[in-house]
């Protein structure tokens, strides 16, 4: 006789039948290209738990914990019974109904939630303190206010100005995207007849004049590693020389036998050092060795070569100190000399040179999902007490901006008003790809002082304390 047919239930127990079908590459060839059909329920959900199968996802991470969605879903739920009740689509029996079965369910939920919390044993997420306290808000909105004034402005609040919120919130993400797409197209916009420039042949003394040219890419690496980059941007706000003062340190007092300062230029992975050396005396000078040392992650390059200095004589000397971490880190030394006449040495000890961070960091954007995964998972926190005498929250918020060179997550429409407290979360990142975090959260007390904490997150300890000591130097600055 003929075989019977298979059933349903004997082919979903095979497994999924693999479909394929010719693709065609990039290059033109063609593929064949295999499809496995997933299955309407099963997989893995966000908190790493399994869904089973026939089970919804929905469900399933409900029972796995999940304490963010069971607040959402409580909100939304009061948001259709609002909504049934400002259209008035059902008679009053079956509207109250309808609210006590929704109300069932969001307690239903909390309690499914806090259940597989516990029987992972504490392991699990369940809900936090602000999923509970939205849940009790929801249920006692769904409950109704006896004040009928109340209860319409209830509805105003979940069912129009939540929106408003969450339109403004999208508006002003729209707005960020576009001025950050016109500040990339404006980097990238080149004209058809530009030139396009090679480093290779271009001449020692091929510095682009302010009518000349972009340079591309590679000419543009070689001027940010070089320094070139950053002493043109100094040199936009300020003069010449002005910019070049404020990065002098005097190394030596001017009774010292031999006057030195140094020029610190700051690279992306290396500091360089310029020392000038002038001999202050009638005599010559032998031997004269710069010695210096590094304290956190700088390392000597090498050590520079000793010169002779006859009187009256200056000398320049250059020492290149690599950097490997974005922390604070000092440089201190002795200049070592040899005179006429003398069997000993001499030393000089030179004032210490302090590096700063904020060299090294750069504002920088995320998302907040992502903020969130890595405030978990950094483990250096800095816990820095607020201490100004400012009484404005923006005012105080822009001071941190300024101090720790960071960018501000928290929409402008977020920060908006006088609420007496402000919470924002700023955010940037080293050139060594370090991500540094910081949470601000004040108030506004009593007597119109601010009072709270900055929490500086890193993963790790260098930035975390290095961020923490300048924010404290700048608030006594205030």
């Amino acid at each position: 006789g003929r075989d019977a047919p298979a059933s349903p239930a004997a082919a979903s127990v095979a497994g999924p039948i693999a479909r394929s079908r010719p693709a065609v590459l990039a290059d033109g060839s063609y593929a064949t290209q295999t499809a496995l059909p997933g299955s309407p329920h099963g997989g893995a959900l966000a908190g790493g738990h399994a869904a089973a199968p026939g089970v919804p996802h929905l469900r399933a991470a409900l029972l796995a914990g999940d304490g963010f969605l069971a607040g959402i879903l409580a909100a939304s739920l009061t948001k259709l019974v609002l909504r049934l009740r400002t259209t008035r689509a059902l008679p009053a029996p079956a509207l109250n109904a309808l609210t006590a079965e929704l109300m069932l369910l969001v307690a239903s939920a909390l309690r499914a939630c806090e259940a597989a919390a516990a029987a992972d044993g504490g392991a699990g997420e369940g809900p936090d303190a602000d999923a509970l306290e939205r849940a009790a808000d929801c249920l006692r909105v769904m409950a109704g206010a006896a004040d009928p004034a109340v209860a319409a402005r209830e509805a105003e609040v979940w069912l129009a100005s939540t929106r408003a919120a969450f339109a403004a919130l999208l508006a002003d993400r729209a707005a960020a995207r576009a001025a950050e797409a016109a500040r990339d197209a404006a980097a990238r916009e080149l004209q058809p007849d530009d030139a396009i420039e090679c480093a290779h042949l271009r001449g020692a003394h091929g510095a682009r004049a302010p009518g000349e040219p972009r340079e591309d890419a590679v000419a543009a690496d070689v001027a940010r590693a070089t320094g070139a980059a950053a002493a043109a941007n100094a040199g936009a706000g300020a003069a010449p020389g002005a910019a070049r003062l404020s990065k002098v340190v005097q190394l030596t007092g001017f009774s010292d036998p031999i006057y030195a300062e140094a020029y610190v230029t700051v690279h992306q992975y290396d500091i360089v050092l310029d020392v000038a050396v002038i001999n202050r005396t009638q005599d010559t000078l032998q031997n004269v060795s710069l010695e210096l040392a590094t304290m956190g992650d700088l390392k000597l390059v090498e050590r520079p070569a000793s010169h002779t200095l006859g009187p009256g004589a200056q000398r320049r000397i250059r020492a290149n100190i690599k950097v490997s971490s974005t922390e604070t880190g000092a440089i201190f030394g002795n200049l070592v000399f040899e005179g006429t006449g003398y069997n000993d040495r001499n030393v000089v000890v030179l004032n210490d040179i302090h590096i700063d961070i904020l060299d090294y960091i750069v504002p920088a954007a995320c998302t907040d999902a992502a903020f969130r995964a890595m405030w978990a998972e950094f483990e250096w926190e800095n816990k820095v007490a607020v201490a100004t005498s400012l009484t404005d929250e923006a005012a105080y918020l822009d001071h941190v901006l300024a101090a720790t060179n960071m960018r501000c997550l928290t929409p402008a429409s977020a920060r908006r008003g006088d609420a007496g407290f402000l919470a924002a979360n700023l955010y940037a990142r080293s050139v060594f790809g370090e991500d540094a975090l910081v949470n601000v959260a004040l108030e506004r007390g009593a007597d119109g002082r601010l009072a709270g904490f900055v929490r500086i997150r890193s993963k790790t300890q260098g930035i975390a304390l290095s961020l923490g000591d300048k924010l404290i130097l700048k608030q006594k600055g205030v």
